[in-house]
C-alpha cells in the first residue's frame, strides 16, 4: 500500500550506504530533491544514480554532503569540478545499454520518480519515459512525487498504484528548455541537411542550434515520421502543419515515438492526453531491431569535432570531458540497418 509522506518523512527514508536512482530530464522530481536539500545530512553515505540532462538538471548531490557520491551517464557543468575531484563518476554507456545496465545492475535501495495521480489504478510517468521501466524494476522501493502539474500521457508505460511504496505531493511546473537560436552557419547546414531528406522519411534529432535548424528547414516536406530520444517545440509546430504525420512508419504508424519531451510550457500543453504521441524506453526508441524496421529511417546528430577521415567527437575537446556517451551511436547504427536509411 502507498504511504503518503510529508518531507521529514521523506528525509527519514535516506540512510548510509544506500544506492538511489533519480530520475532525470523533464521526469526529475525536484520537490523531492528540495526536500532533501532542506535536510543534507541525510544525504551522508548516499550514492546517487542519474542520468542528467544539460540545462534541466542542475543539482550536485555530492554538495549535499562531503560523503556523498554520485555515478552519472553524462556530464553536465554543474557536474564538472566534481567529477574532476573524483565525487562524480562517469559511466560511459549508451543509452541502449543504460537501459539494461539499470534493470540487471545490483538492486537499488530506492528509486525516484515524478509521476501524476493514478488513474484507475495505474500513475502516469512524466515526461521523460527513457529508463523508467528498467529503475521501477530493479528496487526495493519506489518514491514518487506525485505532481499535479504534470501533463496526463496518453501513451506512456505508467506504474501501477501498488509498485509505489511512498507517495509525495508536489505541484510544480515543469521546467523549460529554451529553443535554441540558430545562426546563419546553422541555417546553411540546416537547409543542406533537409535535401538529404526526402517525403515519408522517418527522422531523429538531438538538441542544439543545428538540430533546431534542420527542423526549421522541413517546413516543405511531406508525411514526415518521428522516432527519437527526444522532442521539442519544433516537433510539435511540425505535427501542427501536417508536415509530420508519421503516415508511412511501418511500425508505430501515426505516431511520434519518443522517449522525452522537453521545451515550453505549449509543449507540455500540447502533449496532455494527445494520443499520437508514444512515449517509450530507451530498450525501443535505440533499439537498433525496432529502428531497422522504419525505412527511410535518417538520424540527425550533432558533434564537437569531426577530423579529415570522418572520425567524430561528441564527448570530449583537447581531452576534456564535455558530456558523454548519450544515444548518438544507438541511433547511428540504427540508420545503418535501415532500408534507405541515413546518418548525417
Amino acid at each position: 500500500m502507498t504511504k503518503a509522506i510529508d518531507a521529514n518523512d521523506l528525509a527519514r527514508l535516506f540512510e548510509p550506504g544506500m544506492r538511489v536512482y533519480v530520475a532525470g530530464s523533464t521526469n526529475e522530481p525536484r520537490g523531492v530533491i528540495d526536500a532533501l536539500a532542506q535536510n543534507p545530512e541525510r544525504a551522508d553515505g548516499v550514492t546517487f544514480v542519474q542520468f542528467p540532462l544539460p540545462g534541466i538538471n542542475v543539482t550536485d548531490f555530492t554538495a549535499l554532503h562531503p560523503s556523498a557520491h554520485m555515478e552519472v551517464f553524462f556530464l553536465t557543468p554543474q557536474l564538472r569540478e566534481s567529477f574532476v575531484e573524483g565525487r562524480v563518476e562517469l559511466i560511459p554507456m549508451q543509452m541502449r545499454q543504460v537501459f539494461e545496465y539499470l534493470r540487471d545492475c545490483e538492486p537499488f535501495d530506492l528509486v525516484i520518480v515524478q509521476l501524476a495521480a493514478a488513474d484507475g489504478g495505474v500513475h502516469p510517468p512524466g515526461p521523460c519515459v527513457d529508463f523508467l521501466a528498467a529503475a521501477i524494476h530493479n528496487t526495493r522501493a519506489v518514491l514518487a512525487e506525485v505532481n499535479a502539474r504534470l501533463p496526463r500521457l496518453a501513451d506512456a508505460p505508467g506504474v501501477p498504484r501498488e509498485r509505489v511504496d511512498f507517495a509525495y505531493p508536489t505541484s510544480i511546473s515543469l521546467p523549460e528548455y529554451p529553443a535554441a537560436a540558430a545562426n546563419t552557419v546553422a541555417r546553411a547546414i540546416g537547409d543542406h541537411v533537409a535535401t538529404l531528406v526526402s517525403d515519408g522519411a522517418c527522422i531523429q534529432t538531438g538538441i542544439g542550434a543545428i538540430p533546431a535548424a534542420v527542423l526549421d528547414a522541413l517546413g516543405d516536406k511531406n508525411d514526415l515520421g518521428v522516432h527519437s530520444g527526444l522532442i521539442e517545440d519544433r516537433v510539435m509546430r511540425l505535427a501542427e502543419r501536417g508536415v509530420i504525420t508519421g503516415r508511412h512508419k511501418s511500425i508505430d504508424t501515426d505516431c511520434i515515438v519518443t522517449g522525452m519531451a522537453l521545451g515550453s510550457p505549449e509543449l507540455y500543453d500540447w502533449l496532455h492526453e494527445r494520443t499520437s504521441v508514444r512515449f517509450a524506453g530507451a530498450d525501443h526508441t535505440h533499439e537498433v531491431s525496432v529502428i531497422r524496421q522504419l525505412d527511410n529511417f535518417i538520424s540527425i546528430n550533432s558533434a564537437v569535432e569531426i577530423d579529415l577521415y570522418g572520425q567524430v567527437s561528441a564527448e570530449m575537446l583537447d581531452a576534456r570531458q564535455l558530456s558523454g556517451t548519450g544515444g548518438a551511436l544507438d541511433f547511428m547504427r540504427g540508420a545503418r540497418a535501415s532500408q534507405g536509411g541515413k546518418s548525417v
